[in-house]
């Protein structure tokens, strides 16, 4: 099979029968995830340099439609974001490109991807021929997909396939939503190959594919190669087709979860399977190859009945890559493979980063949120509670405030609908933290005042669900949904502030510190010249965050994720490009009034090794 490389200039096509036609001869799909919008701009060149220096000839991405459009009708593709630049950087280095441009992706990120503003829409339902769920898809793609139209293989670009649905036999079988979708597509200039993605056996197939609108029936898993490929192949049979066999994922690894073991794949198992499934696929991509960052806050959120179990800020995945970017023990028994099976295919030696050495960040200054609360936000006022959603706020923490009067020496309070993590505060002393199914459980609380008690209540979104029945559960509205009861009855007058932590410009850092509330602390990090490394070999860093409780942290103004002294990561990668020699600013948001002195680095990700079984 033909495996020669995308060439800028030149004219090639793309299409498949049997097997995938490159310029007319059959072609061997081999490729790998790396999601723009986990990895640092800086790094785009490596991540892919990696990838081809592997073996591998194509590249593969979703994209982040609550990136794109983080508020209703205000898109970005920019730094980041810049999906076309990244697109072009794959053509730079003579790889393919498959976008994966579906409104929904999953991919462990928050809400699969969906805006959170399309939540407070309760009449509208999200993944189906609802139209007024597709009139805000075809807005989001008339602004996504003229960055990539003219990269088309059919245009002289690198992009040889799109996605039109991420895994929806898992969640649907709305046909007409499907071709909805394809539709949109297609309108818009979408010539190349589509496809669709989902669990090999014959239920998802059935459920979430196009296959007799001659859309690519595709599969994803990471194991059983020659079962898995064959009930692919039966199914395309079944439907009368006699179509390549493409593994859209291949898991090379797992995703980790707060309070649970990391996440781990042996790199011998690893090489035999993959060897297995490159030997009969047509295509397979490696999901993922760098897995890289779930920034901000972006982590996605798995769910188990009940019980939601939040995903960590790395998103490492045990990839041939680490979430640094570089080369595991992976990448090299993929190369072996590749090597082995494909000896025309163009390998080398990959690209590798360091670690900075400098000497721990210092704090500089600390404000209780309640101190500088007022210079950082504005209060939403209403009757009653009403959820972040409805307030106009996606992500971070929400504040609610009231005041109580005391009916006796101690009152009885409950919260009543609120998800995720609700920190409950009576004159700004902490009385309760809950957590998920713990909240509406009794507090109870002395009032110090016979009037004007203060309560407080910070929630936290910490990550909607991305995948399976509960995309639609009431519980991904995030903040107060009902309300908060004294003794028998709800109290009202309510102030509410948003608090994204999208911008710290307006911190008061003057204005009073409490021992044992939420708070800011500043921190002065001094990087020396030649710190940062070489062009060549430039240097990240890892943030040691044992010395505290839980929040975020913000470097230079980008908010770098979350962290949680439960584990099991405990540290925080920061891109050498949101790095600077001099002064560089740390802004460490905190909520459970816990914090260190000095912030130190490590040279490697800090993790505890939390036992099978817990979490």
């Amino acid at each position: 099979m033909v495996n020669h490389a995308y060439t800028q200039g030149e004219s090639h096509s793309f299409e498949f029968d049997e097997h995938f036609l490159l310029d007319g001869e059959p072609f061997k799909v081999l490729g790998g995830s790396i999601h723009y919008f986990r990895v640092h701009p800086t790094d785009w060149h490596r991540s892919l340099a990696n990838l081809k220096a592997a073996g591998l000839n194509t590249v593969e991405t979703y994209a982040a439609w609550n990136m794109h459009e983080p508020h209703e009708g205000e898109f970005d593709f920019s730094g980041q974001l810049d999906i076309a630049r990244f697109v072009d950087e794959a053509a730079e280095l003579g790889l393919w490109a498959i976008v994966r441009v579906s409104p929904f992706i999953c991919a462990e990120w928050e809400f699969g991807g969906l805006p959170a503003w399309l939540l407070p829409k309760r009449n509208m339902r999200i993944r189906s021929k609802d139209s007024k769920y597709l009139a805000q898809v075809a807005a989001y793609y008339d602004h996504l997909l003229p960055q990539l139209v003219e990269r088309q293989v059919t245009h002289g670009g690198n992009i040889i396939m799109m996605q039109v649905e991420n895994e929806y036999g898992s969640y649907c079988t709305d046909k007409d939503y499907l071709r909805a979708i394809r539709d949109l597509m297609t309108e818009r200039g979408v010539d190349v190959p589509l496809v669709t993605s989902d669990g090999p056996w014959r239920a998802c197939l059935r459920a979430g594919s196009l296959i007799d609108d001659g859309v690519l029936a595709t599969g994803n898993f990471g194991s059983h190669s020659a079962e898995n490929l064959a009930a692919l192949k039966a199914f395309h049979a079944e439907h009368g087709r006699t179509w390549p066999l493409m593994n859209m994922e291949f898991w090379d690894g797992w995703f980790s979860r707060w309070g649970q073991p990391v996440n781990r794949r042996d790199a011998d198992d690893f090489a035999h399977d993959v060897r297995e499934c490159m030997g009969i696929a047509d295509g397979i991509c490696l999901y993922m190859f760098h897995g890289g960052t779930n920034f901000g806050f972006m982590n996605g959120c798995s769910a188990r009945r009940e019980h939601d179990l939040h995903q960590v800020t790395s998103y490492d995945y045990d990839a041939p890559l680490n979430e640094q970017g570089n080369p595991t023990a992976k990448w090299y028994a993929l190369r072996d493979v590749v090597r082995d099976l494909f000896p025309d295919a163009e390998t080398g030696e990959p690209l590798t980063k360091g670690s900075i050495s400098a000497a721990p960040a210092k704090l500089t200054a600390k404000v209780g949120l309640f101190d500088t609360l007022e210079s950082i936000a504005e209060p939403i006022r209403s009757q009653f509670p009403r959820p972040m959603e409805d307030l106009g706020q996606a992500y971070g923490y929400t504040l609610y405030r009231t005041y109580d009067e005391a009916d006796a020496d101690e009152i009885k309070y409950r919260i009543i609908d609120a998800r995720d993590r609700a920190q409950f505060f009576m004159n700004g002393e902490l009385k309760a933290t809950q957590y998920q199914e713990e909240i509406g459980a009794d507090i109870m609380a002395s009032p110090s005042k016979p009037v004007g008690n203060r309560i407080d209540v910070l929630v936290e979104n910490m990550g909607r669900v991305n995948y399976g029945a509960k995309l639609l559960a009431d519980t991904q509205h995030k903040g107060i949904r009902t309300g908060v009861m004294a003794d028998l009855h709800f109290l009202t007058d309510w102030e509410q502030w948003c608090l994204p932590i999208d911008n710290t410009d307006h911190i008061d850092w003057g204005a009073g510190h409490a021992a044992g509330q939420p708070g800011f602390y500043r921190y002065d990090l001094e990087l020396a010249a030649g710190a940062l490394g070489t062009e060549e070999q430039p240097n990240d860093a890892y943030l040691d965050m044992r010395g505290f409780g839980k929040g975020c942290v913000i470097v230079n103004g980008a908010n770098v994720g979350r962290f949680w002294d439960l584990g099991p990561i405990r540290s925080l990668y920061v891109p050498h490009g949101l790095l600077r020699e001099g002064a560089n600013d740390i802004i460490v948001f905190e909520t459970e009034g816990v914090f260190a002195d000095v912030l130190p680095l490590s040279s490697e990700p800090v993790i505890d090794e939390v036992p099978e079984g817990e979490e």
